[in-house]
């Protein structure tokens, strides 16, 4: 037996989320038992745990869209016993059971095998959010980062934390865009140069271009800020977005794409190729600074889950929550 958060739904369609004990015979179907070491905290988690269940298809659940750990067992000739391993994506934690307990049963396509230079910790420090910060800075890379400051949006949650360091880290001046002033010294703290205030992207204009500005945009948030960040970037910039924090629409014109040639790049981190996911991984072993990780870091344990899943829904968290599901 062993630990896990488990959701379930009662018959009025009510959900709780508690730690319980379960057994191995309880997975799932998979290739592969984890022993899962760490997980952490997004915002699909929150989505998860609180009121109606979100994105969960199946009850009892467990949620956890990520985990790193190490193969306790496994039929698929390309891990054994040992290795060391991350996983992000692939639905897990939504329709799957995730990475909120201590063993998980998963695909052995799903995994990666966890690159040099990273433990299993540091991995869930980057964990889903950082993967797709660093797919969001390939994205822009592979388009041509233009001169000026690369501009990211909801700088001080997951993506945003992780992608500020790495473009630092890679050399671009960084502007980071945040709703929090009490944010600021953490920013500057992860290589930003420049704090933006949310409130300057939300101001409404009727104008579908304006200064060209950003040389690049990681945009985490989506809705009515992205529309307004198009108007601004620079000639054949791209924005590689990620969230929708701010919604699903776009109340955009095809102004900045048709007369600055904008690149609107959609990153994806769920249903990415293996190679991709390698190379990503490989690329945050060199390229994130990993005296930054720390600072990022807020630990947690299963049972503060319930709370957080709650508060990240939020926008109440900072940088990432590293769950140690052993604690």
């Amino acid at each position: 037996m062993f630990n896990a958060l488990v959701v379930e739904k009662d018959d009025e369609g009510k959900t709780s989320a508690a730690v319980q004990q379960i057994s191995e015979d309880q997975l799932p179907e998979g290739d592969v038992v984890v022993a899962v070491d760490y997980s952490t905290v997004n915002y699909k988690d929150g989505l998860c745990i609180g009121p109606g269940g979100g994105l969960v298809r199946n009850y009892p659940h467990v949620p956890g869209i990520d985990l790193a750990g190490t193969v306790e067992s496994s039929s698929d000739d390309r891990y054994k016993a040992g290795d060391k391993v991350v996983l992000t994506g692939w639905r897990v934690g939504e329709v799957h059971w995730g990475g909120y307990a201590q063993k998980a049963r998963v695909k052995a396509d799903w995994l990666v095998p966890l690159p040099d230079g990273l433990d299993t910790r540091q991995a869930m420090a980057v964990g889903t959010a950082g993967f797709t910060a660093m797919l969001a800075v390939m994205a822009l890379e592979d388009h041509g980062i233009k001169d000026g400051p690369v501009l990211v949006t909801g700088a001080a949650g997951g993506v945003g934390s992780v992608a500020t360091a790495i473009l630092a880290k890679l050399g671009h001046e960084v502007a980071a865009v945040t709703g929090r002033p009490e944010t600021s010294d953490y920013l500057t703290g992860l290589g930003a140069t420049q704090i933006v205030a949310r409130e300057e992207l939300n101001e409404t204009t009727k104008r579908p271009l304006e200064a060209e500005t950003w040389g690049g945009c990681v945009d985490a948030v989506g809705g009515d800020m992205l529309a307004r960040v198009l108007g601004q970037m620079k000639y054949g910039a791209s924005v590689s977005a990620v969230g929708l924090a701010g919604g699903a629409g776009l109340p955009a014109t095809v102004i900045p794409f048709l007369l600055r040639g904008v690149n609107l790049l959609g990153i994806d981190s769920v249903m990415q190729p293996f190679e991709n996911r390698q190379r990503a991984w490989q690329r945050i072993a060199s390229d994130l600074p990993m005296d930054k990780l720390d600072a990022m870091i807020e630990p947690a344990v299963l049972s503060d889950l319930p709370k957080l899943g709650k508060d990240i829904l939020k926008g109440q968290v900072r940088g990432r929550v590293v769950v140690d599901v052993n604690a």
